[in-house]
């Protein structure tokens, strides 16, 4: 196949929004490599996967050893096994091979590296110092790790059945024309849904009156505390045109710091224990964040129905007027 320019790769496999730790540690490597990766026809990105969960399980038997010049060595290992598992995505968008049965697979072989490698490293521990709160550390890793992902996996799907929801209601109040639709669903949580409003939407408080207005189907973000804190604006404007995500620290961060800043310190109890904290936080945060879109959600639909009973009104008025005459 004709393998595009370094920028074109760039254009077609990286995330609009990614982690900091991928954007500035991995896909700098990583997009390169799947570039000459993909001169290979017979590599696939299933291939890609399996040789992340070898490299992956390679540096649990690393960690396993406790010593520190072994828990380095797991470090790199289990960030090269992170870039090859960034690569197998990047390649499946750039080669047109990827599959749902890939994205499966890579889901859970990424969770069985997290599962190997938390028991590895804090098993190692334990055989080193005979200290059993390590044990109940590999515990506490494999339980936040599989939280946060089942819980934005369920916050996705929440969010994706509101905005089909929004969209529905509004086709039938006729408030968006549908022709002008490709049909295509957002990946962004504040990115509107595509389509051509007919009535702009409602603006809320402090919105500029020079604003472009938003689709009728689509809540615009209400401000909070969050956004009225000095500098967030643009501290989250910067991190967006640098394609990092505002949730600074989510699962990725957390795995990187327990499987390769910690082992690299030479300290494993209290990273973890911060990385763990801010996990929670940053959960706390992106519920949060849910629950002002899920209230946005039941203005948005009840807006709705007062339209839709004004609408009524309007069309029966000249028939009652009518039968009073």
């Amino acid at each position: 196949m004709r393998v595009p320019s370094l920028p074109e790769v760039r254009r077609l496999t990286e995330k609009e929004r990614d982690a900091w730790w991928t954007v500035l540690l991995v896909d700098p490597v990583a997009t390169p490599l799947v570039r000459w990766t993909a001169m290979w026809a017979r590599v696939t990105p299933n291939q890609i996967t399996w040789a992340a969960l070898v490299l992956g399980i390679g540096a649990a038997a690393c960690f396993a050893q406790g010593d520190w010049q072994w828990l380095v060595a797991g470090a790199v290992v289990y960030h090269v096994s992170f870039i090859l598992d960034c690569m197998d995505g990047k390649l499946a968008r750039l080669t047109g091979k990827g599959s749902a049965f890939g994205a499966w697979l890579d889901y859970i072989f990424d969770r069985v590296r997290v599962l190997v490698c938390a028991i590895a490293l804090m098993g190692g521990q334990y055989q080193r110092t005979e200290d059993v709160t390590y044990i109940w550390l590999a515990v506490a890793v494999v339980f936040l790790d599989m939280l946060r992902y089942m819980d934005a996996l369920e916050i996705w799907k929440v969010r994706l059945n509101m905005r089909r929801r929004q969209r529905e209601r509004a086709e039938e109040l006729g408030l968006i024309d549908t022709s002008q639709d490709n049909g295509a669903e957002d990946e962004a949580d504040d990115t509107p849904v595509k389509g051509t409003a007919k009535v702009p939407a409602q603006p809320t408080a402090g919105d500029a009156s020079t604003a472009p207005a938003a689709p009728a189907h689509v809540v615009p973000p209400a401000k909070t505390f969050i956004t009225r804190l000095p500098g967030y604006v643009r501290l989250r404007d910067f991190l967006v045109s640098h394609r990092i995500r505002i949730h600074l620290f989510s699962g990725i961060e957390f795995q990187m710091t327990i499987f390769i800043v910690a082992p690299l310190l030479g300290s494993v109890f209290w990273p973890t224990v911060a990385a763990g904290a801010l996990l929670l936080a940053f959960e706390v945060l992106v519920v949060y964040r849910l629950l002002l879109a899920t209230r946005a959600f039941q203005r948005t639909m009840a807006r709705y129905d007062r339209l839709e009973a004004e609408m009524k009104s309007e069309t029966s008025s000249p028939s009652e007027q009518a039968t009073l005459v």
